[in-house]
């Protein structure tokens, strides 16, 4: 029985994967490992529109701690997790914290700047959000999850990943423990 149970295990795991491969390699997204840890973080790149915001670069936020959120709008789990990513901006920004959003859609019907303005407004957003509806920016930190958080550290280095909901607290301890830390 137990061995029945694990070939099954085994079988929808291999299928989840093929599934996730072929969903990114349809939007031209690679399916790499996301960006490791004590790594340099990415720049934003092939960012379509920025929204609450002039373009960033992450070498302007050198001497920040940097919180990158990977969401989309339609997403329920990005939905979820929106009030804790704004809850942390608001407390943190005169602290030395800078949130970006990264809006990637799942659906083309996500690319739509206006739909994802209205998005911002109806969750009050007040951080940047970079609209990477090409991936490039995903791509570039091997990203494939919704949502996905990279903390990055003064120096510009990842120091902290969570993906998907829950862990609160520990991420906001980690966003604490980066901002305690000098320069």
């Amino acid at each position: 029985m137990f061995s029945r149970f694990k070939t099954a295990l085994a079988v929808s795991t291999f299928a989840a994967g093929a599934l996730f491969a072929a969903f990114a390699a349809s939007r031209g997204a690679t399916a790499a490992l996301p960006v490791e840890r004590n790594s340099t973080a990415p720049e934003f790149t092939g960012i379509d529109k920025w929204l609450n915001s002039q373009p960033l670069t992450m070498q302007q936020l050198r001497g920040k701690v940097v919180l990158v959120d990977f969401w989309t709008y339609t997403c329920i789990n990005c939905i979820h997790t929106l009030p804790y990513v704004q809850s942390w901006y608001q407390k943190y920004k005169d602290q030395g914290l800078v949130v970006v959003g990264v809006h990637t859609p799942e659906y083309p019907f996500e690319r739509d700047t206006g739909k994802v303005s209205a998005a911002i407004k109806q969750y009050g957003l007040g951080y940047p959000v970079a609209q990477d509806n090409e991936y490039a920016t995903w791509n570039a930190y091997g990203n494939q999850y919704w949502p996905a958080l990279y903390l990055i550290d003064k120096k510009g280095q990842v120091v902290y990943t969570h993906f998907g909901e829950g862990n609160y607290e520990h991420t906001e301890a980690e966003i604490r423990a980066q901002l305690a830390k000098a320069n």
